[in-house]
């Protein structure tokens, strides 16, 4: 993997659409460059949107080759720091260990445009990660600056409804990513009296979304999706919502992959919440479960009190192949509860696994109690085929999130009297 990296930096020396993007980014890092911050940053800038996307791979390696730290610098200052731990030579390592390139992308930030430009190598980087792994030093990089840029402190909250601009609301419609929007008279329904959407913004991204959750107020914590969902004319609020119940969370930027946002969210829609509805008592999810069906394909073989609601659910599976609505409401009870069981045990059991469930990993380490799995929650195509139509409620107690977090560190699942039943299957 390292000849092709050197391969394709090669390529950027000498190719003739590459080189000058390259030397535009050399300069932006010269002492020159920190005069004509700008306009040596909008060069860079537009000689990466003209460079041709098959080129982009060529670039990228440059940024690891060229704009890495020099090694005898680092050795020679780290041998200096070694016999005389000094703060000077501290300072002395710190500088030459950091790579050249995170300065060059400061600067490239600086410029108008900088940040959304970023966000969008970032993107591209991410695919091109996948088949050159020696570019993982410069994706560091781009995740360390993009952390520390996009912290909560810096980004602003707030509500989106139907008075938003229609290009908000596109975007919406664009990014949901748990339950599609199915056009404008769906959108509506998620902005009514009695729903909420909130959104986290940039200063450096006007009118563009990071990430939005969506939120319905009702009287008590939801056991399926479609009602939640599903059309119907403006209402009031309900005078006995005492419910808040978080259905959907969206990534807008792919850029910002592995920079932690939906936490904070959470977070602070609950302390949004509260100040707005003081009569609002819970705060849970109604929330999918994607990685189920993948992991009943691929785990091994289960034994001990699973094994018969394996063999079983495994037997209904190849006969019936991928469910469907009807197939699932004449399923049995007992057959039903072998499946709400061994989902019971993949998120208590498997979550700190390789084939963990990712939506149970982000609420679990938020701090959220596994609270209930419903059968049948979502007849949905989706939801059929990644769990069986199982959702699940993660319950938001903003009293125990900090212990519940640390619970989950050290490898153990919070999990309601409930979820504790079905973890008793049937033999």
């Amino acid at each position: 993997m390292l000849e092709q990296l050197l391969r394709l930096a090669q390529k950027a020396r000498t190719d003739h659409a590459i080189k000058p993007l390259v030397e535009a980014c050399r300069r932006l890092l010269s002492e020159r460059g920190q005069a004509n911050v700008y306009d040596l940053a909008l060069q860079v800038i537009e000689g990466y949107r003209a460079l041709a996307p098959a080129r982009r791979e060529a670039f990228f390696a440059s940024l690891a080759t060229g704009f890495a730290p020099a090694p005898d610098a680092v050795l020679s200052a780290a041998t200096q720091y070694a016999k005389a731990p000094t703060a000077e030579h501290l300072a002395a390592l710190t500088a030459v260990v950091e790579p050249p390139r995170q300065e060059l992308l400061r600067r490239v930030n600086r410029a108008p445009g900088g940040t959304a430009m970023l966000l969008s190598m970032r993107n591209d980087l991410l695919a091109l990660r996948k088949g050159n792994p020696e570019l993982a030093a410069v994706d560091a990089d781009f995740l360390h600056l993009l952390s520390s840029w996009f912290n909560p402190g810096f980004l602003r909250l707030e509500r989106v409804d139907w008075q938003s601009s229609a290009a908000l609301l596109e975007k919406l419609i664009q990014h949901e990513a748990v339950h599609a929007i199915v056009g404008w008279d769906d959108l509506r329904r998620r902005v009514q009296t009695d729903r909420r959407c909130y959104a986290f913004f940039h200063p450096q991204l006007a009118g563009e979304p990071l990430i939005f959750v969506e939120v319905a107020l009702v009287n008590e914590m939801a056991d399926a999706i479609a009602p939640l969902i599903a059309a119907q004319p403006e209402a009031p609020l309900p005078a006995n919502a005492r419910t808040a119940v978080f259905y959907s969370i969206s990534n807008c930027q792919p850029g910002l992959r592995g920079v932690s946002l939906g936490n904070f969210l959470i977070k602070k829609v609950v302390d949004q919440l509260r100040l707005e509805l003081p009569q609002l008592k819970t705060f849970c999810t109604l929330s999918p479960v994607p990685g189920l069906a993948h992991w009943l394909a691929k785990a091994p073989p289960a034994e001990g009190p699973w094994a018969g609601a394996r063999e079983r659910a495994a037997a209904w599976i190849a006969q019936q192949g991928t469910p469907t609505a009807e197939s699932l409401q004449h399923m049995d009870k007992a057959l039903q509860a072998d499946f709400a069981s061994l989902c019971a045990h993949y998120l208590v059991h498997q979550s700190h696994a390789p084939l963990a469930d990712p939506v149970a990993r982000f609420h679990l380490d938020n701090g959220a109690r596994l609270e209930r799995i419903n059968f049948a929650a979502d007849l949905s195509r989706k939801g059929l085929k990644q769990s069986f139509g199982l959702m699940v409620n993660y319950l938001y107690e903003v009293t125990e999130l900090e212990a519940r977090h640390e619970q989950f560190a050290e490898k153990k699942v919070s999990h309601s009297s409930t979820v504790k039943r079905l973890l008793k299957p049937a033999a």
